[in-house]
Order: structure tokens, then sequence, then C-alpha cells
């Protein structure tokens, strides 16, 4: 497990190592309300060069930036929900695949599947500072 603590305007750091180590395959964001999770996406699609506007994917499930970025949240509906929608197959696309709020059961599900995985966990450490803790195990 990898971990850095940065401040929110540069993670430069995590995103050069992270796009060099995972190029495809579905990385979970955990992390309580407000910590992160979107931007760290927001990061991570900017340094691929990709200029569209990232946002939440709160309402509408899924959001895609360029042609193989692409961002769902569980966070309303969970992962029945996503399961019954058919979005786990979205999953095994190419691409890179950011999921917020997915859980142990999805982790576990995705290993079965033979898809790459990594968990990221984001913890608020102030208003402008947070750990980012990276799990590799499964990618």
């Amino acid at each position: 497990m990898m971990k850095y603590r940065l401040k929110l305007n540069n993670l430069t750091p995590i995103v050069s190592k992270f796009g060099r180590k995972i190029k495809s395959g579905v990385v979970i964001l955990k992390g309580d309300l407000a910590a992160g999770k979107t931007t760290l996406v927001k990061a991570v699609v900017k340094a691929l060069g990709i200029d569209d506007e990232v946002t939440s994917p709160t309402f509408s499930l899924q959001q895609t930036y360029g042609d193989s970025i692409y961002h769902y949240d569980m966070y309303n509906h969970g992962l029945e929900h996503f399961i019954s929608l058919g979005m786990l197959e979205e999953l095994d696309k190419d691409g890179l695949h950011f999921v917020e709020w997915g859980d142990d059961k999805l982790l576990e599900i995705l290993s079965a599947s033979g898809i790459p995985t990594v968990v990221i966990e984001i913890e608020k450490i102030s208003d402008d500072e947070r750990e980012y803790r990276i799990d590799y195990a499964h990618a």
C-alpha cells in the first residue's frame, strides 16, 4: 500500500505515479462526503490532457470524459441498483473506470471477474489536505 499526504491544489505526485501504474481497469474511491473523490478524478482527467468538465455523477450515475475515462457514483443507489441496470458490464470495457462509494462486495465481484482494480481511500486531514492510501493488490 502506498500513502500520500497532499494538498488538494497539488495532486501531481499521486496522479503522475498513479498514471504510470494503471492505464485501464477500475479504481474504487472510498472516503467520507467531501473527502475529495471527485477532485482526484478531476486531477487525473486534467493530467491526461482531457478538457471535459468533471462533475460528480451522483444523480446521473455515470459520466464519460474523453474516449475512455468513466466516472460512476454509487452513493444514492448502491451496488444492487448498479448491477440491476447492467452497469457492472460497463466496468469490463477498455478504459479507466472511477467508482465513487464502491465497497468490498464490488471489489470481490471485480476480483472474481479478473478485472484489475485499485482501491484508493481518501481521508480528510484539513480543509485543504488529504491522506491517500492506494492499494494495488488487485491490479
